[in-house]
């Protein structure tokens, strides 16, 4: 299929092939017209017209032969040594390829332009384009979307199901609540969820005063007045009450303390005692053992992908606003850095001279082969199309330059005939 740039060349090709065979088509014509007029006219002046528009198509005829055995057979006749290009792309990719390795991918000839790469201002420019950010942004997102979706839900359940696997056998679960528990009394937390109890245990008590009497009547024995169960219900009630209130107002209330110490010394029994960490090791196998923890990571899973798959394609994604607050930081950041700019520089520099200089064979290899694999006619048109003009030039000037030539030797030949 011709591109545009393609019908542009062959135009330009036609062109100048016209311009090249047009002077040696008016050069044969004053050869035989001054030949001609020699037959009948002894003007000096013809003589050397004459000698000039012959071997002007002596010249126009080799490098025409020259030019065109170059990319096809002269005529159409199958002359050894013409059609070169088709009939050698092997040796040509060949020996294009060792030039290129040799004379461009050398560490002399690409240094100059490794020391040159500034990769850190590249980044910083194109990453600060607010434009180039939302399509990378968008493309890492789409990446990660199809990661997601086309992921083997049966490895990554077994990924998840193993390392939770590995780290509840790491974990001390004693450790772990008695870590909890400390942390919780180191916050005061405690004293909050006590005065919660406290305060909904009062109104209980107070709402409930009528409930306290009937058990007070029930317990009670049959020969005690009712209005004396009435007054022990209320005494327990008001008094339980008092009592409640004062440990809600009291920080200092012995039953805080009694508490307190309680929970310090429930820690201290879960991390050190033997007891505690039995139990909780039977617990951590339960878990471990049985299809509990494959079901688990299983829908940890699920939902996990699920999650990421309906942020990724919500108009406001969450991920996507994180990537772009990302980028824009560590743009500000190696803006700022300027030794990081150096190492990235550096790094960059080394590893791009170290992978051109490890990988110069298999460049000279892909052009080789690429040569090589081309059809020989398409490889001579290609190489026509790109260089075919300029090559007519040297048609146009063997023309002028074989006819100046054979000017210069019918001069000569005419002084020594005068001597």
């Amino acid at each position: 299929m011709n591109t545009e740039s393609d019908l542009t060349k062959s135009a330009q090709l036609r062109k100048h092939k016209i311009i090249a065979t047009g002077l040696f088509l008016l050069m044969a014509a004053i050869y035989v017209l001054s030949a001609w007029l020699l037959k009948n006219h002894s003007y000096t002046w013809l003589g050397y017209l004459k000698a000039f528009s012959e071997a002007a198509m002596v010249g126009a005829l080799a490098d025409w032969f020259a030019v065109t055995a170059l990319f096809h057979h002269p005529l159409g006749i199958p002359i050894p040594h013409t059609n070169l290009i088709e009939n050698r792309k092997k040796s040509i990719g060949d020996n294009l390829g060792g030039f290129v390795v040799s004379n461009f991918l050398n560490a002399a000839t690409i240094r100059p332009y490794i020391r040159k790469l500034n990769i850190s201002t590249l980044l910083i420019q194109w990453l600060g384009s607010e434009k180039n950010t939302g399509i990378l942004v968008t493309e890492i997102s789409r990446i990660a979307k199809d990661v997601i979706q086309n992921a083997d839900d049966k490895a990554v359940t077994g990924f998840i199901s193993n390392k939770s696997k590995e780290l509840l056998q790491e974990i001390k679960l004693n450790e772990v609540l008695a870590s909890g528990l400390d942390i919780i009394m180191k916050r005061g937390d405690q004293a909050r969820i006590l005065d919660y109890l406290v305060n909904k245990l009062r109104n209980y008590v107070t709402d409930n005063e009528a409930m306290v009497r009937e058990r007070v009547k029930k317990e009670s024995h049959f020969l005690i007045p009712g209005f004396v169960d009435n007054m022990i219900a209320s005494k327990i009630t008001n008094g339980l009450a008092r009592y409640l209130h004062e440990i809600e107002t009291n920080p200092n209330h012995k039953i805080r303390h009694e508490v307190n110490e309680q929970l310090t010394q429930f820690i201290n029994d879960v991390r050190t005692s033997p007891k505690w960490q039995q139990e909780l090791q039977e617990i951590k196998d339960m878990i471990l053992s049985g299809d509990k923890i494959q079901q688990y990571a299983s829908s940890i899973w699920k939902h996990l992908q699920a999650g990421i798959i309906n942020d990724l394609e919500a108009q406001e994604s969450a991920i996507q606003l994180y990537l772009k607050k990302t980028l824009l930081e560590m743009v500000t950041n190696l803006k700022q850095d300027e030794a990081m700019q150096h190492k990235l520089n550096a790094w960059v520099r080394q590893q791009a001279y170290k992978y051109i200089l490890q990988n110069t064979k298999k460049a000279g290899e892909l052009i080789s082969h690429t040569v090589g694999n081309w059809e020989g006619k398409e490889l001579s048109n290609k190489l026509e199309l790109e260089v075919g003009k300029d090559l007519q030039f040297i048609r146009i000037n063997g023309t002028l330059v074989g006819g100046l030539v054979g000017l210069v030797i019918y001069t000569i030949t005419k002084l020594i005939e005068h001597l």
